[in-house]
């Protein structure tokens, strides 16, 4: 199984769940060998905690959005921590 070493906190939120689910199939085929499935699954849960951090970014900006008097959109500006 050939996992990718590119830094997970430079992985978009697409990138990271590709990769994810790659590592999903690897591991439900049953092909790799015992440290190589260790390796990806700790691989694994980090993309899975990048996703999450990712969508919970996104719900933050997504909640920032009001209308205004008018009904036209008002966005006002996240606060959003990365890590």
């Amino acid at each position: 199984m050939a996992v990718k070493k590119t830094t997970i906190s430079k992985m978009s939120f697409e990138e990271a769940l590709e990769e994810l689910e790659s590592i999903v199939r690897d591991l439900e085929s049953g092909n790799s060998k015992l440290d190589e499935s260790i390796d990806a699954y700790e691989r694994g849960a980090a993309l899975q905690k990048h996703c999450e951090e990712k969508l919970r970014s996104a719900q933050t900006r997504v909640d920032k959005i009001s209308l205004g008097r008018e009904g036209q959109p008002v966005i006002q500006p996240a606060e959003i921590e990365t890590s």
